[in-house]
């Protein structure tokens, strides 16, 4: 019995970790950008400062200036090549620049070639996951054999481990189906576009929502 509780003990850690390993591709999948700028694209980035890991957000201010160009600002000017070490180092896709001051960055737009290239990147964060877990799941069964388990009971927890291994492997196949960069042409009536608009944008009443009135023939470009 008691070495049915510390295998038990070892799954239970075993799918944590392996969680955590979801929780990370997660992360990572927000930071890849198409064609927008957004703050949250610097989550994650740690700063070496005076020697200290130290998260961008809490050694800068960073705006949105324009649709596809992120300003980062820092609290502390002698920080400013660290920031933009850091960003380059972090692989979001993006390449940063410094004028002195502030540390600039310009979210190339969505063309096809730019489309393969993020399409190409999920697949290296999802493929770094998949290593992460097997990672896991040699610790784990490193752990079975040295609790001199009898033949049968190692044998069922390697089971258990492979089975959670499937499991994960399978949530990360689908969350990289669901991070699919494609660009879709809709060409329709004014009032199905405004309702599109209404969908994507959202708005807090019915007046905003008939006050967006379409132009015949104009292109509205929108990033989901």
């Amino acid at each position: 019995m008691e070495g049915i509780y510390y295998m038990n003990e070892v799954l239970e850690k075993t799918e944590e970790k392996m969680l955590k390993a979801i929780d990370t591709l997660e992360s990572r999948f927000v930071n890849v950008r198409a064609g927008r700028a957004n703050p949250s694209m610097l989550d994650g980035v740690m700063v070496e400062y005076y020697g200290t890991p130290t998260p961008i957000k809490s050694l800068a201010n960073i705006s949105v200036p324009e649709a596809r160009q992120l300003v980062i600002k820092p609290f502390d000017r002698s920080c400013l090549s660290a920031i933009e070490k850091a960003i380059f180092e972090a692989n979001l896709g993006v390449t940063p620049n410094n004028n002195g001051e502030v540390v600039f960055i310009v979210i190339p737009a969505l063309t096809e070639d730019r489309r393969k290239e993020l399409v190409k990147q999920v697949k290296s964060l999802a493929e770094e996951a998949k290593i992460a877990l097997r990672n896991i799941r040699q610790d784990a069964n490193g752990v079975l054999k040295n609790l001199k388990l009898p033949e049968d009971e190692e044998k069922k927890g390697n089971e258990e481990v492979q089975d959670l291994i499937n499991e994960y492997n399978k949530i990360v196949e689908n969350k990289l189906k669901e991070k699919d960069f494609k660009t879709v042409l809709i060409v329709s009536h004014a009032a199905t576009i405004r309702a599109i608009n209404y969908n994507i944008v959202g708005y807090d009443s019915n007046t905003k929502f008939l006050e967006f009135k379409p132009v015949h023939g104009k292109v509205y470009e929108y990033e989901i």
